[in-house]
């Protein structure tokens, strides 16, 4: 279940930032793109934790949402822009594809997507018995599953023309030939829509295969006050807590630094040395990006005994303090491609030792019946409002406030915007997040109101 889920988000999302912008879409029109997504995981925490998880079971309600949104991201592979206009310069006025068709289909597809997130969670801690020790194993399924989605396109996204004209003999001097040859520009461009081909072909299958999932009935609410009956209020209810409020902001922080480097690593990677970037072949990128998702594998193995051995509170700085060095190397070193593919292995560090850790976090110390609607509370700021926040300021800053004169990304400075952000959330977290010694103190007691 988890190697499909991931796959799917892993499939289309490492390169649909350099693309929106080769369909024509304008700098607002690819942050509506972009955002739908966040919107999605907004919508999420009223329709998934409220009505969903308490009117369908969890696999019937997994299969019904892979149906629909992987017909729905299939639909992008074939929204295109018009050919040029006779007589106009490339990129000058060139007709764009049309936007309202991409952006319902990309709307439709995470409003039934993301919500999946949450559900594939409620159905593995509501089978662990020990939530703890076996998460990281079982979310490990999903870095396994971003990973394989990065890999097949060293080959998909290949020039075969050249390869072809090269005449390679024997299967190594073909394999060398193929992988040497990646795709460039405008060829580059139009080859990412199989990125949305790929994706909806495995949502299609999720849809099949969570027929075969433990049954996990919904949860019915059929006593207690009005409020309990509302999920998102009964969680809102938790920020009143100081530590929760804490760490609830912190995620915020955290969350739109992890979506930045997403919305901007894909193209700072592909963007020649003499203009700024790393140089990276265009089959290559996701590949290199996928370097961090197999680290994030191996981290996940360790993150009970890290959890363990050094707490919450330092775990969580780690993780944070990850995105500071990444960025911080993306700023001074650009052009080391060895270093710069390095440095992608601390992305195992920044989403295990917090993300992960803040599920955890969720599942250990709060009660039973308030646990789904705490998860969402906190999917709300790392799926929701950080992403949205990101899709917001990446398209604005890497397109207007930091591009030069010269059609060259100010990528040192950009970068040192998140790197000391991060910096800042890692230093706030120490200092004011105070979680209870013990999960026998129930969350919203008197002793952790202080």
């Amino acid at each position: 279940m988890m190697v499909l889920e991931f796959f799917i988000w892993g499939a289309w999302l490492p390169l649909i930032f350099g693309y929106l912008p080769s369909l024509g879409f304008t700098e607002g029109q690819q942050s509506w793109i972009l955002s739908a997504f966040p919107i999605a995981a907004i919508v999420g925490m009223f329709f998934s934790n409220q009505f969903a998880d308490r009117n369908f079971s969890a696999e019937k309600f997994m299969a019904f949402s892979h149906l629909i949104g992987g017909l729905s991201i299939l639909g992008l592979a074939f929204i295109k822009a018009p050919a040029p206009l006779a007589g106009l310069v490339a990129g000058q006025g060139n007709p764009a594809a049309p936007f309202w068709p991409f952006f319902l289909l990309m709307m439709i597809h995470c409003l039934f997507y993301v919500p999946t997130i949450s559900i594939a969670n409620s159905i593995s801690f509501a089978h662990m018995k020990d939530a703890q020790k076996q998460f990281g194993i079982v979310r490990m399924g999903g870095t396994i599953g971003w990973i394989l989605a990065a890999w097949p396109f060293t080959f998909i996204l290949v020039d075969w023309g050249k390869v072809a004209a090269a005449k390679p003999q024997g299967l190594v001097p073909w394999l060398g030939t193929v992988l040497e040859n990646g795709l460039t520009g405008q060829a580059l461009q139009d080859a990412t829509k199989w990125t949305f081909i790929v994706a909806g072909i495995a949502s299609l299958i999720l849809a099949a295969f969570s027929l075969t999932l433990p049954h996990t009935p919904a949860r019915k609410v059929e006593q207690g006050p009005a409020s309990a009956k509302f999920a998102w209020l009964e969680a809102t209810k938790l920020l009143a807590i100081p530590f929760i409020l804490v760490l609830w902001i912190i995620t915020f922080v955290d969350s739109t630094i992890l979506n930045l480097y997403f919305n901007w690593t894909g193209r700072f990677l592909g963007t020649p040395i003499a203009e700024g970037g790393t140089g990276i072949p265009g089959n290559w990128i996701m590949p290199v990006m996928s370097v961090g998702q197999i680290a994030e594998m191996l981290t996940m193995l360790i993150l009970g005994a890290t959890l363990k051995r050094l707490g919450w509170r330092k775990t969580m700085i780690l993780g944070i303090l990850g995105h500071a060095l990444r960025f911080a190397v993306y700023s001074y070193f650009p052009h080391n491609k060895g270093l710069i593919i390095a440095i992608q292995l601390i992305h195992g560090v920044c989403y295990a030792f917090f993300f992960a850790t803040v599920y955890i976090f969720v599942d250990e110390f709060f009660p039973k019946d308030a646990r789904s609607s705490a998860q969402g509370l906190f999917n709300l700021m790392i799926l929701g409002f950080g992403p949205l926040l990101a899709n917001y300021m990446g398209p604005k800053l890497i397109g207007t406030t930091f591009m030069q004169a010269n059609g060259m990304v100010d990528f040192k400075n950009m970068f040192l915007i998140p790197c000391v952000a991060a910096i800042v959330a890692a230093i706030a977290l120490a200092l004011f997040f105070r979680p209870p010694k013990s999960k026998a103190e129930p969350v919203g007691s008197p002793a952790l109101a202080h």
